[in-house]
């Protein structure tokens, strides 16, 4: 090589280093890498392949061929990093020239086959950073049908270190970026959280069928096996999956929960696989999503059979595999986090009718969990609503202390179909509702749930005629007619007698004491029982 091209050669190799080392980002540095080693270099092919430690396997970070079948092929292509020229340059940290590759034996023609093209000759140089060899770039197949020379191989030498260097740079900045969306999404979630969680430390559960769920909820916690949390809703499935949780080895890990059917199919394979920015329109940064996000914790998944049969496939890649592949990206990612999912649908009948994966439906149920609804622990209603009014009188800045009794009996006849949500709700709007009183009555608690408890005890008088007295049996009598049919208000009046006269017994007929209870005056109480014949 003349003197001339020496320093040509040179001057390029400067340009060069500036040119690597001035990129930050993975995906601008590597086609910048490629195509100026393919135009110094006069080769038909250059390729950087990095190492991936965890498997020990080279893969194609990124492939320019003009072809886009071969180009596929390599994108998700990955072989032994002890194989071939590739493999000897890494495990040997030295450079090589062949000349003539198809008759060499140390050629592995894997890529070769992957790709339908010859490699005839090639230079290949390790890429070696602070913190170990990452991979190797090889150049293929000189232009002019000549073997490379060893001024091609020295530049290539020369330029591998500056390559190093930048993809090291670009991978701890990547790595730094990653950092930050965690946060951010981590962030993100635990302020959503905050707003719909359950307002309440501690679960609630005196009966036998709870102490069934606690047992659960501790051997679920000593392990790392997956747990299916069913139930209706509102009877505090993610509190549970907390509870697991927080007592398990993974509880200085994050806990992150997300609705399945809270968002559409494209947004919620983002929001849980992560994206690479420019993936689709709108994706202007990278974003890690929630299982990346969650490394070393919990990921929570309501919901998980409103999710949609391919997201259903790529959940169980997840959780067999562990591993994820962003939007955008074609490299999978290795997660390690506990993957915990609660239902309110029957899931085995969904299997059935083919709505839902088997084989993810086996992985997920592996170690179940029922929680009973609150009509099947009514002895927890009043330790539940006790809660919820200190905590509510105390965020509102109320003097309320709790319900009075006959209040409480119509929390105790009510069956709850939103649960402990809708206990929690109808004690915030109660307390909301109260004045200057230091208790709760009738007048606080919401129509529609004092109508149905009354429709329900007046159904329940009407087909068994004992009431707590004969006066009482008299007015159901006489408010339900003759006529063989009960109306809204007949019935209405039949469950007001009722309680009417269990109440005066309770309180052995003093007028003043039951009329406290019941939230009228005096005078109003006089009225009703003159209405209803009581006395």
């Amino acid at each position: 090589m003349t003197g001339e091209a020496d320093t040509a050669r040179l001057r390029l190799l400067y340009d060069l280093g500036c040119a690597f080392t001035a990129r930050i980002e993975l995906h601008e540095l590597l086609p910048l890498i490629i195509e100026k080693c393919r135009e110094a270099l006069m080769a038909d092919g250059v390729a950087v392949l990095l190492l991936d430690r965890a498997r020990n396997e080279f893969f194609f970070p990124y492939v320019a061929e003009t072809d886009s079948e071969v180009a596929v092929r390599l994108s998700g292509y990955r072989f032994s990093a002890t194989l071939g020229f590739a493999g000897l340059a890494l495990t040997t940290g030295k450079s090589l020239k062949i000349d003539d590759v198809q008759h060499d034996a140390r050629h592995y023609p894997g890529t070769d086959r992957t790709t339908g093209l010859a490699t005839r000759n090639l230079i290949v140089a390790p890429l070696n950073s602070l913190q170990g060899p990452i991979g190797v770039i090889e150049v293929v197949n000189r232009r002019d049908g000549r073997p490379f020379s060893e001024e091609d191989l020295h530049f290539l030498e020369a330029l591998s270190g500056s390559i190093a260097i930048a993809l090291d740079n670009a991978r701890l900045y990547a790595e730094a970026r990653q950092s930050e969306a965690r946060l951010r999404t981590q962030v993100g979630v635990l302020r959503r959280d905050l707003a719909s969680q359950l307002r309440f430390d501690d679960m609630v559960g005196t009966g036998a069928s709870m102490a069934e769920v606690f047992r659960l909820m501790e051997t679920a916690a000593a392990s790392s096996i997956t747990v299916l949390i069913e139930g209706e809703t509102g009877t505090g499935k993610e509190l549970v999956a907390r509870g697991i949780h927080r007592a398990s080895a993974r509880a200085d890990g994050p806990f992150l929960a997300m609705n399945c059917a809270a968002m559409p199919e494209t947004l919620l394979e983002s929001e849980l696989f992560g994206h690479r920015r420019g993936a689709f329109t709108g994706a202007i940064r990278d974003q890690p999503g929630l299982f990346r996000a969650a490394t070393g914790g919990t990921v929570f998944l309501d919901e998980v059979g409103e999710m949609p049969p391919l997201m259903q496939a790529k959940l169980l890649r997840v959780i067999e595999q562990g591993e994820v592949v962003p939007l955008g990206e074609s490299t999978p990612v290795k997660v390690d986090v506990r993957v915990m999912s609660a239902t309110n649908r029957e899931l085995r009948s969904d299997v059935k009718q083919g709505k839902f994966r088997s084989d993810l439906f086996y992985r997920i149920a592996v170690f179940p969990i029922k929680l009973p609804p609150l009509r099947a622990r009514r002895e927890d209603i009043p330790i539940l609503v006790q809660r919820f009014v200190k905590r509510a009188a105390e965020r509102q800045h109320k003097p309320v202390a709790g319900f009075d009794e006959a209040s409480m009996a119509v929390f105790d006849a009510y069956d709850w179909p939103g649960n402990i949500r809708e206990v929690q709700n109808e004690v915030e709007r109660a307390v909301a509702l109260a004045g200057e009183e230091s208790q709760l009555g009738l007048e606080h608690i919401s129509t529609s749930i004092r109508d149905s408890v009354a429709i329900a005890e007046s159904t329940e008088t009407i087909s068994s005629p004992d009431l707590t007295s004969a006066t009482a049996a008299g007015s159901q009598e006489e408010v339900s007619g003759n006529n063989g049919g009960t109306t809204f208000r007949k019935a209405r009046a039949v469950f007001e007698a009722r309680f009417i006269t269990g109440l005066l017994a309770r309180c052995d007929g003093n007028i003043s004491r039951a009329a406290k209870l019941m939230g009228l005056s005096r005078v109003q109480l006089q009225r009703k029982i003159k209405e209803y014949g009581l006395r």
